[in-house]
């Protein structure tokens, strides 16, 4: 799985993504300009010890990202889509793209991803819910929709058994 950000602009919620990716063992592509440094405090305290098990790429801009990845199939979170994130197959190496907090997904570019645009219900009085809680929620349906890949899938107890 692929997660993609477009001009995020909050290091926390990069960096949650960033362990959401990690755990999950889905890439993180950042497209730039972003609103933070890599190397930010911030966004390395809230990946906290998981950055050695991401695997994060960094692109100019969103062409660049385009061509690095052979124009791929892109669904695109945005509340402006009419099908919500579940009435979707995703296929293993799907790309789910966010846009940055203040103003999401430019439009010019959503225009031509008007069948793979996708949104999270929620009440009209509402904008957006929060860039890494979103991602979570549809990176984790499209998890589930491929049977959670090769992730752990049976918990145990530290010291008793179930």
């Amino acid at each position: 799985m692929n997660i993609v950000l477009h001009e995020p602009e909050i290091p926390q919620n990069t960096g949650n993504i960033a362990r959401t990716c990690a755990a999950t063992g889905a890439k993180l592509h950042l497209i730039e300009p972003l609103g933070f440094s890599i190397d930010e405090k911030n966004l390395k305290r809230a990946g906290l010890d998981y950055w050695e098990l991401l695997d994060v790429r960094t692109y100019k801009n969103f062409e660049d990202f385009l061509v690095q990845n052979d124009y791929p199939k892109i669904y695109m979170a945005t509340t402006k889509s009419k099908q919500t994130y579940t009435e979707v197959q995703y296929e293993e190496d799907a790309y789910i793209m966010f846009g940055k907090e203040s103003a999401g997904i430019p439009e010019e570019i959503l225009l031509n991803y008007k069948e793979t645009a996708i949104r999270i219900p929620m009440i009209k009085e509402a904008r957006s819910l929060n860039l890494s809680n979103s991602a979570a929620i549809v990176l984790y349906e499209a998890l589930r929709q491929n049977e959670f890949l090769t992730l752990e899938t049976k918990g145990q107890l530290h010291r008793y058994e179930w």
